[in-house]
């Protein structure tokens, strides 16, 4: 039988994990050189020692569940509970010496996440999401009040900033902010710091963590492809996008639906 929740124990171990992690990634910043993948993306050694790192971690705490990670294997594990990590998004600011990269992990049940890590070593802010039962942040439980949220700022991913190009003669709904890295982009709704944020080619490692907390602090979000509660078993995720409009009400949507759609044209 599916272990649904994690263990207090498990909890504690993925801590220490991610702590180590982080540690080494912040050693290395700005002391080490990237490389180009096949994708034309970077990577750092860095990259694949967190990957490594975190993936034999994950199989010693959680073991008999598969992990799909951004370096590793990237098909839907066969086991009913499995990991999603990106062990470092972000790393062309990484390699930049421009702090703001994350370290991103999810657990998924039965196809669902259900519960997500998301590190952002330089600011010391870990995220920690569970399906039903709310976000923390370093350990503090947080519970927003959105009245309070008057952000005029829009998350843009450096794709979607082709959107504005399609209409260059209407004025786009908000002050544009590009963090660079897709996590980051997606929670800064949840936080409040942006009403909205458009996506337009990230793939499942990039919004896994961030997905359960967008929804655990009911900000919702609409699939303006492929939807990832349609994945099977098996399923090579290497070349799938998941674009995606996501803001702090059904109301925001509204008002970025239209920009997100410009992503589907040809």
């Amino acid at each position: 039988m599916t272990q649904t929740n994690l263990t207090k124990k498990q909890l504690e171990d993925l801590n220490s994990l991610f702590e180590t992690v982080s540690q080494r990634q912040l050693k290395d910043f700005g002391n080490i050189s990237a490389s180009n993948k096949a994708d034309g993306s970077l990577i750092t050694s860095c990259d694949l020692w967190s990957d490594k790192t975190i993936v034999e971690g994950i199989s010693s705490i959680a073991p008999n569940e598969g992990v799909l990670s951004e370096e590793g294997g990237k098909s839907i594990p066969q086991t009913k509970a499995y990991w999603i990590v990106d062990p470092l998004d972000g790393t062309t600011n990484f390699a930049a010496g421009i702090p703001y990269w994350s370290i991103s992990v999810a657990r998924f049940v039965e196809g669902k996440p259900q519960s997500s890590f998301l590190i952002i070593p330089t600011l010391n802010k870990k995220f920690i999401s569970i399906k039903g039962k709310g976000v923390w942040i370093n350990d503090k439980k947080i519970n927003l009040n959105k009245k309070n949220q008057q952000s005029e700022c829009v998350s843009l991913c450096s794709r979607s900033i082709k959107i504005l190009q399609k209409k260059p003669n209407s004025i786009f709904p908000g002050k544009i902010r590009l963090l660079g890295v897709s996590s980051l982009n997606l929670i800064s709704v949840a936080m409040g710091q942006t009403f909205g944020a458009i996506e337009s080619t990230p793939k499942i490692w990039d919004i896994a963590a961030a997905w359960l907390l967008l929804e655990e602090l009911n900000c919702p979000i609409e699939w303006l492809g492929t939807n990832p509660l349609n994945l099977v078993s098996g399923q090579d995720l290497s070349e799938v996008n998941f674009p995606l409009v996501t803001g702090r009400t059904s109301e925001k949507i509204k008002i970025l639906r239209p920009w997100g759609n410009l992503l589907l044209e040809k």
